[in-house]
């Protein structure tokens, strides 16, 4: 019996395709998305929000308390800021689709299947990856609308949108990984939280370094989203940029995005292993 499901194994795993497999579960993850939009539009919604909230509710007095009537635009600081939470806000849907792939017993009905294994996973990033790209466009269409000038060339656009693309694909595997250690799809809502909420309110994103206590200053300093922050807004306003932090923005996407796509195979062969 065993010889025979070995031979099946083997006979399956011949006949797939990786890109027609990967395209498939793309379309499979898009297509949930739109059935379930409500994770995807809070997504977009909460940096949209925040927008409204401190670009234009607030948005004078923190002109005023940080820039000293200066010329200072908190519009043109905050927005940089809330494109990296807009990416780390969409990096549940895959934590949780990926917590229910592999509870709910479909990745068991694929191992039958002649599919590329990674395929699974990967359609997940991908998906996540297409939506956020949309989710942030959206949010720098509006934060023009409500006064954001961004006087970057076309390379510092093409920087912006490579380091925004790679820090999606990054925090996406590893949010995938963390939806796999997850059994149910409310602990991987949750596993997530500190990357997806704690971790942006703890930035740059709303005030500057200098502003900010002693004891907190050092942990914001040397967590992993500041020097991204800083990084886009330099490309975006052409701001004064610490020497390093360009190079250390793209060290840390990459080597999130190593742990999180390891870590993610890894819990999944695991979890799918016979």
């Amino acid at each position: 019996m065993s010889t025979v499901l070995q031979q099946t194994k083997q006979t399956t795993q011949t006949k797939s395709f990786p890109l027609a497999d990967t395209a498939t579960m793309l379309r499979r993850q898009l297509r949930h998305a739109m059935r379930y939009p409500a994770l995807s539009l809070g997504a977009i919604g909460m940096p949209v929000v925040m927008l409204l909230l401190f670009g234009v509710v607030f948005g004078k007095t923190f002109s005023a308390g940080l820039g000293g009537g200066n010329g200072f635009e908190y519009i043109d600081f905050l927005t940089p800021g809330l494109l990296l939470m807009s990416i780390a806000s969409g990096i549940m849907s895959p934590a949780i689709g990926a917590a229910t792939d592999m509870t709910e017993g479909i990745v068991a009905r694929f191992r039958t299947m002649a599919i590329f294994r990674p395929a699974v996973l990967t359609g997940h990033v991908l998906a996540n990856t297409i939506i956020t790209v949309v989710s942030l466009a959206l949010v720098i269409g509006f934060a023009m609308l409500i006064g954001f000038r961004p006087n970057a060339s076309l390379v510092d656009w093409l920087l912006t949108a490579g380091l925004l693309v790679a820090l999606t694909v990054a925090l996406t595997w590893f949010g995938v990984a963390l939806g796999l250690v997850s059994k149910t799809a409310e602990g991987a809502s949750n596993i997530v939280l500190p990357i997806s909420l704690l971790l942006p309110l703890l930035s740059t994103t709303f005030i500057p370094l200098d502003a900010m206590p002693s004891g907190l200053r050092w942990f914001v300093e040397y967590q992993p989203f500041t020097p991204i922050i800083e990084t886009l807004r330099h490309l975006l306003l052409d701001t004064p940029l610490e020497s390093g932090n360009g190079w250390l923005s793209a060290a840390w996407c990459l080597a999130i995005g190593i742990v999180g796509y390891f870590w993610a195979q890894k819990n999944y062969n695991k979890g799918t292993a016979a």
